[in-house]
Formats: structure tokens, sequence, C-alpha cells
């Protein structure tokens, strides 16, 4: 640590004292926004090609530039809407980035965390304690002074930044920011300069950046700089002047009206030439000429023809280890993850290794209306069972969200309602789910669905759900010849196969939903209040050959909730049964259900049981469960962050679980988030005796 003295109490109390009101100072502003960059290859090899969203290199040139010109504007606290309005770049293609470089822009120096809640910010004050300052000079004439405070963390890692600040006395305003970590793959360098005294000071006027990346042999690095003008700034007056406005306070639409806008992209570099707020270096535009005289060769030498044979091949290693994004012109597009990728691999102790493939097309119409398709595939492999899934849906009254939905694939093994009384007689200090005779039936499921949204935020989705279930013959039972099907069922006096027919309805209510309005498209994004959920089904015998008829009713809770700096909340808590059955019926409820093809880490936010016995599921009429997830980093580890500091989250899970037999169950868990993989450890008890102890794990390589 650099000898110097450190910041006295008093000054830093001032910043941490003001911070707070400086970051809601601003209400609204708008601006355009100049963004430069050089991108210099210092080490490339293949791998680089399968980095999703990754720039396109030429062969042997190594120097880009790219430029862009932006209408901002930034609705408090944290909407940040960008229309790119022209752009001009010596790479072979438009799209592309190291990195999102907006993260670093969308900044408010004042705020608890920085980069879109991934940085602690040192000015913050529950952050402080994460930090050193020390004073390394004092600029200035006495009756205006500025401190430039060095920052240097206490430990190593991603959450925290070095680097400096330049503070104003009398009213404590940062009129520079200096930042330098690692987050990611990416190693940054961040220097913000502030505007001068009037409406500006509170807000960045230019940026420097550096960003190096270093991934597989790969370095690459860039320079940018970013120039913002203003050209309207709000300042905060309450909440009196957006409840004055004349549309539901609830409506963004005019926090969004840029991302709304449908003008087209300016990329011709002669009209780009006329737009350009600041002139280029005769080193940038040399890189303009270079790409020009590329251009040129290329349109006048002949192209050699193609190997058709190592074209094939070549197409095929594209498929097998690279993301790729199909536009199908008028026809919409189709996006698909590489078929061999570390990240669509998941592992967790009550499933083992499964894996995922899931393609997406889409279509959107002129008039709003969308179209979207989603088949998925995945397999497990400790279970040998292929999953195979398929949703469509058709939104024809955006403005409603309203949809038609079909949904169609084939769900877990699951045993029937007659299991249920063996079960219950049982008593609890010998029940033993290896030591049971269950008949598993194969599910074939159908879901046909209507969704509306009646009022901002309350959703309604009514419409049937038909299944399909055919009998495994998987006995434990050996015998001497093995009965078909059909005769084994008769022997046990059941049948081989058994339908349902059941029409249901959903209705899941978010108070105080957020939303903007695209066109005729009405875009919801969130809100501070829980979500609610009643579901229920009737099954109907007779109704396309059904053989039972039952009640399900489910509700549900669940919320996720922001804390300051970068930590969160999540918890869910819910509970459902089983009534009015007839004949058999299987119990298959739609919120406590093992999913087959989970989505990732995150998937129902921690709310889920990862150690739980899936034959649990079905076991009873009944059931009632509630979850909980806190999120923070420096939860356990930070002792340890000096050999740890990949570490970007740490989480701690709770779940408990009441159905018979299960009085109750209860699983805790501890995990650790990086930028390569999350893992996470678990213990479970029943009935207050320890159960098991298991992990889960899954990449998350480029996949946040």
């Amino acid at each position: 640590m650099p000898d110097k003295p450190v910041v006295s109490d008093s000054i830093l109390q001032c910043i941490f004292q003001f911070s707070p009101f400086y970051s809601r100072i601003i209400d609204e502003y708008k601006a355009d926004l100049y963004i430069k960059g050089k991108v210099k290859v210092h080490k490339r090899n293949h791998l680089i090609r399968y980095v999703p969203s990754m720039f396109r290199f030429e062969k042997h040139i190594n120097d880009y530039l790219m430029e862009s010109l932006s209408e901002l504007h930034y609705t408090a606290p944290d909407i940040y809407d960008r229309k790119i309005k022209a752009v001009s770049t010596t790479f072979p293609r438009n799209r592309g980035q190291i990195t999102d470089v907006m993260d670093y822009l969308n900044m408010n120096i004042y705020s608890s965390s920085l980069m879109s809640d991934k940085l602690l910010s040192p000015l913050d004050k529950k952050s402080s304690r994460y930090y050193h300052y020390l004073l390394d000079s004092i600029a200035g004439s006495s009756d205006c002074q500025r401190y430039k405070i060095l920052i240097i963390p206490k430990f190593r890692g991603t959450q925290l930044v070095s680097g400096y600040m330049w503070v104003s006395d009398q009213i404590w305003t940062i009129r520079e920011l200096y930042i330098e970590g690692v987050y990611d793959v990416i190693r940054f360098k961040v220097r913000v300069k502030m505007g001068e005294e009037g409406d500006v000071e509170f807000l960045p006027v230019q940026f420097d950046l550096n960003l190096v990346f270093k991934f597989l042999g790969n370095h690459l690095e860039m320079d940018i700089g970013a120039w913002l003008k203003y050209n309207e700034i709000k300042f905060y007056e309450g909440a009196a002047r957006r409840k004055s406005q004349k549309k539901h306070h609830h409506d963004l639409t005019e926090s969004y009206k840029l991302t709304c806008d449908s003008e087209q992209l300016i990329t011709d570099k002669e009209k780009f030439n006329e737009l350009r707020p600041i002139p280029l270096s005769a080193l940038e535009d040399s890189l303009y000429r270079s790409y020009a005289l590329r251009q040129d060769t290329l349109l006048r030498v002949p192209k050699k023809k193609k190997n058709e044979h190592l074209e094939f091949w070549g197409e095929l290693g594209d498929m097998l280890i690279s993301s790729y994004n199909v536009n199908l012109s008028s026809m919409g597009s189709v996006r698909c993850s590489p078929l061999i990728n570390p990240v669509l691999l998941d592992y967790s102790h009550s499933r083992g290794f499964s894996y995922k493939q899931k393609f997406k097309y889409s279509r959107l119409f002129h008039d709003g209306r969308v179209l979207r398709i989603s088949p998925q595939i995945g397999y497990n492999f400790t279970h040998k069972e292929l999953y195979v899934k398929a949703d469509a849906d058709w939104q024809y009254w955006p403005e409603k969200q309203a949809s038609f939905e079909v949904s169609v694939g084939n769900g877990n093994r699951i045993y029937s309602s007659v299991v249920l009384d063996q079960l219950k007689q049982l008593p609890d200090s010998t029940f033993n789910f290896d030591q049971l005779e269950l008949d598993y039936f194969k599910d074939v499921y159908l879901n046909l669905f209507h969704n509306i949204e009646i009022v901002n935020g309350l959703f309604v989705k009514a419409g049937v759900s038909v299944h399909w279930r055919y009998l495994i013959n998987n006995s434990k039972v050996i015998l001497e010849k093995p009965l078909p099907d059909k005769d084994w069922a008769a022997l046990r006096g059941i049948r081989s196969e058994y339908n349902s027919f059941a029409p249901r309805i959903r209705i899941e209510w978010t108070p105080g939903m957020y939303y903007y309005m695209n066109g005729r498209r009405k875009m919801n994004v969130g809100s501070s209040m829980p979500t609610f959920m009643l579901d229920y089904e009737r099954g109907i015998k007779g109704v396309f050959k059904s053989t039972g008829a039952h009640e399900r009713w489910e509700f549900d809770i669940q919320q996720n909730l922001k804390l300051s700096g970068i930590r969160s909340i999540g918890y869910r808590i819910g509970g459902g049964m089983f009534t009015k059955q007839e004949d058999m019926y299987f119990v298959d409820f739609a919120n406590f259900a093992r999913r087959n093809l989970p989505e990732g880490w995150n998937d129902d936010i921690g709310g889920t049981f990862q150690l739980l016995d899936g034959r649990w599921y079905n076991s009873s009429r009944q059931y009632w469960r509630g979850n909980f997830t806190y999120e923070s980093p420096f939860i356990l580890l930070k002792p340890l962050n000096r050999w740890l500091g990949l570490v970007q989250q740490e989480r701690l899970y709770g779940g408990i679980l009441f159905m018979p037999h299960l009085n109750p169950y209860i699983e805790l868990g501890y995990g650790i988030g990086t930028h390569i993989f999350d893992v996470g450890a678990f213990v479970s008890t029943i009935n207050g005796q320890f159960d098991t102890f298991g992990f889960k794990f899954t990449f998350e390589l480029f996949n946040k």
C-alpha cells in the first residue's frame, strides 16, 4: 500500500453523506453520445470465433476502428434508453463486441453499485468497509480545494475496484473518477470526467476506457473514448411531476421512446464524416484508408473456387461449437446455441448429469404481432431418459399481450394414485422408496391455452391440458416369462394406458407492474411487488376417452428483491392439493414438479429443492413449501478472497417442505458464482434426521 496518509473521517463522512443525494438529483436527461474505439489484436487463435457476440476479424489484420453516434435518454433511477443513429467501422461486419461497452458508460458514479450492479462503489458508505482511502494530494486555493483520494481494496475481489477520485470541497462533488478492476474475462480501466459548474456538474461528459480481453491464448485490447453533449436536463422534483402526467404512473413509454424508434441506421462512411463531432487523428484516418484499399482489392481479385469438402466440414464444425443466428428476411429469425458446449451440461445430486439444447424461431410482424416457436431437447445420463418439448405462441393482440399457446412434449415418469394409500399406511420410521413396488408410466402431454392481460399486471390463462400415460413394465419382480405390458397391468390390477382431459385456469397478478409501449406492443419491465398466482384444474372423465376425474388447486407467491449494493433476496411460498378424485389419477402438480429441462442456475429464483428424491413429487395429494435465496458478495469467503478473487457472488439457500412422511423436509445450501461456473453444496434433513448431502454444478461461461 502506498506511503500516504489516511483520509480523515470528516472528509469521508461528507462524501458518504452527499453521494446518496447526488445519485438522485438528476431525474431525466437527453444527450448525444459519440463513441470511438480502437481495437488491437495482440494474439489470436481459432477459438476466438466461438466467443459469443465477438467481432469477426480479417486474416493478418490486427488494428480496427469503430465509431457510433447515438441519442441517449436517461430516466431515474436506472433507465438508459439508447438509439444508435449511425455506425462506422473497419470490421468486416457491423455486428460484434468484446463486451457491452454501455455497461461502463451507463454509470451513475454516486450510486451504491456500478456497471449494472456488478461492482461495489467506493462512494457508498456501506461498501466503504471494503476499501482503504488515502490522501494523495490537495490542489486549488484555500477557498476551493480539491482532494485526490486513492482508492485501494482491502482484499482481492471482482466486485471491488482500485483507483482514485478528485473531490471538490464545499459541496463535495466528484470532479473525476478513475477505477480499474477485473470482471469476467475483461480487465478494465475507466476514467470519468464530470462536467464543470452548472447543470452538467453532476453528470459525466467524457469517458476513457481501456479494456483487455484474455481468454484461451487470445489477447485483445480496446481503447475507447466517449463524449456526451447534453440537450436537456431535468432535476428531481419529487413524485409530483410524474403524477401530474396524464398517463398511468406505471407507464414508462416516455422513457423508452428511443428504443421504440424505427429510424433507419446510417452506415455510409461519407455520411458519417458529415456527422462526426470530433475529428479523426492521423492514425485513425489511416485505418479507414487501409480498410477502403482492402475492400477495393477484394472487388478486383476474383474469388477462388471453394473446396466443397473442406467447406462442409467447416460448416459442420461451426454448428457443433458455435452459436448461430439465422435471419430469414421476411420469414423471421432462428437462434441456436452450439451443439457441443459445456454450458449445456448440468449436474445435480438428485438428477445427475443432463444435457439440453434449445432452438428459437421468432417472427415480428409490422403491426406488432409476434410468432414464437421454441423446440427443446434434453437427455439425462443418470436415468437414461430423453426429453422432448416444443412450445409455440401466437401473440395476436400485442396491446393486451393476448396470445394462443401450444405446448407438447414428454414429461417425467410418474406413478399413479393407487400407491398413495399404500404410502399413507407406512410409518415414517420404515418408509423407503427403494423397497416399494412402483408402477411407472411414461407421460406425453398437450397444453392448449389462451393468455391475456386483463388489466396492467393481471394475466388470465385458460385452456385445456391433455395427458396420455403408458405403463412401463420395469418391476423388480423376476418372471420366468416376461409379460406384455397389458398382461402385466392386469396382473397388477391396473390398466396399461390412462388418459386425462382437464380444463384449466391460471390467474397471475403482479401489482405495480411497470411497462412501456413499443408501437402496439406492451412490454412489461418489472415491479417492486411480489407475484401472486392461483392455478385451478378440473379433470373430466369420459372426454376424449379420459379415464379419471380430479380437481387440483395451487397457489404461489414469489419475489426477487434487489437490496443496496449488489445484494438480492428471493423467496417463494406456495402450496397445493388434489380434491374430488374419481378412479385412478396422477398427482402431477404444476408448481411442485421436477424440471426435466432446467433453464439454468437461477431457474425459479432458487425456489427448487436440489436434493429431494424425484419420487416425492408425486407421493402426496397436498404439499406446503417455502424457499429462500440470499445473494451477496463476501458472505463467508471475505478472508480468503486473496486466493478466490474470481468469486463474483455467494449464495445462501433455504427450503422447507411439508407433506405426509416429510414433517418437515429441510434443505440448506451454500453456493458460489464465477464467470466460468456456479457450484453449490446442499444438505437435507427429514423429520429432524440427516438425509443426504450433494452438489449442483453448472457452466456459466458467457452465459450471464
